[in-house]
């Protein structure tokens, strides 16, 4: 008996380079997009160890759990590295950027997370790839979360390595993800005796095998229902319009926190301008026991406590891909309203209100 996920005819190299353009298309970039098949921190893992060596000084900016394992592995990787930390119900700005590389002339990486879906905050990234550019450093965005839910221009940004995954606003799988990578970039991994290479974090491996030749022969088998899943992601970003699916996910944020304040609940983040669309993150005391009890109430609500040490007083409100809709905002503060033993019609109102606003 056939299966349509298992009797699958091999995939093709001309098919998995149109999904390298789609890739491409969707970034707007003019870059060499490398697929990698595996979750998005695969290639944040290649891009640090192709681009971080002994004698390299790198600014590690923290505004999320993410930042502090940039951090270790570009200090694995021998590199000084200077951490810019900030509270995480904030965004760092571009002039504290400006500010360390000053400070630090010898700065020639500069790694930084577009939105943080685990605190629910988004960087400024346009302005902060202005000064990275002028400083003349090589800058790695971990644009995972913010890909699909808000505008990412990586060519005009000056981002050299822009990593994306299908897994938040592209609402696909964990499984695949991708990395544009600057020409400037390529020579510096090229000019790193330390890049991993014949190995599954190498992206210098694909640039040599794919690449080069002319994407005309795979290195090795894909992985096949991930890569169809990827293709599938952006068609349908496609039928439905980039702007569009941005704008919905931006409806979602502003209907949580909408809904959220009819509450009571005050959102972690305070400037609606630094929240991330993908995700709110709201201040409630016992959040883990809060999440708890909302999803006994209502199991398919996309809420979920902090992680760590947060859980104890951060409630995160996912709103992406699929769940970037006015009904599922709505289940998650009926959930929320009901743990909290409150009267969820306020809530709903101010929610659809923001929602058409």
């Amino acid at each position: 008996m056939t299966h349509p996920l298992l009797d699958l005819p091999p995939l093709t190299a001309e098919r998995f380079a149109s999904i390298e353009r789609g890739v491409a298309q969707l970034l707007a970039t003019g870059q060499d997009v490398v697929i990698t098949q595996g979750e998005a921190l695969l290639p944040l893992e290649g891009c640090i160890r192709s681009g971080a060596r002994p004698g390299s000084t790198a600014l590690n900016v923290v505004t999320g759990p993410y930042g502090t394992t940039f951090g270790n592995w570009l200090r694995d990787c021998g590199a000084q590295v200077v951490d810019l930390a900030v509270p995480f119900e904030t965004a760092v700005t571009a002039e504290q950027v400006a500010e360390a590389l000053r400070a630090r002339p010898e700065i020639d990486f500069v790694s930084l997370v577009h939105a943080e879906a685990a605190t629910g905050n988004t960087n400024p990234v346009a302005e902060i790839g202005e000064v990275v550019r002028a400083h003349g450093a090589l800058f790695m965005l971990d644009a995972v979360a913010s890909v699909g839910a808000e505008p990412l221009l990586p060519d005009a940004w000056g981002v050299d390595l822009c990593v994306i995954g299908a897994q938040k606003a592209m609402g696909g799988p964990a499984g695949v993800s991708a990395v544009s990578v600057s020409a400037r970039a390529w020579e510096r991994f090229a000019a790193n005796p330390a890049a991993p290479r014949r190995s599954y974090l190498s992206l210098l491996d694909w640039k040599e095998r794919w690449i080069d030749p002319g994407r005309t022969v795979l290195p090795h088998a894909p992985a096949q229902l991930e890569m169809l899943a990827l293709e599938a992601c952006l068609d349908r970003i496609a039928a439905e319009g980039l702007p569009a699916v941005q704008a919905r996910h931006a409806a979602a944020a502003a209907a949580t926190r909408a809904g959220a304040a009819a509450l009571g609940v005050a959102p972690y983040v305070p400037v609606a301008a630094q929240a991330a669309p993908v995700a709110t993150t709201l201040r409630v005391a016992d959040a883990s026991v809060v999440a708890a009890k909302a999803l006994a109430a209502e199991p398919s609500a996309p809420l979920a406590a902090g992680g760590g040490a947060l859980a104890a007083s951060m409630l995160r409100v996912n709103h992406y891909g699929p769940a970037a809709s006015l009904p599922m905002v709505h289940t998650a503060l009926t959930a929320l309203a009901t743990a909290l033993s409150t009267d969820p019609a306020p809530a709903l109102t101010a929610a659809t209100q923001a929602w058409g606003a």
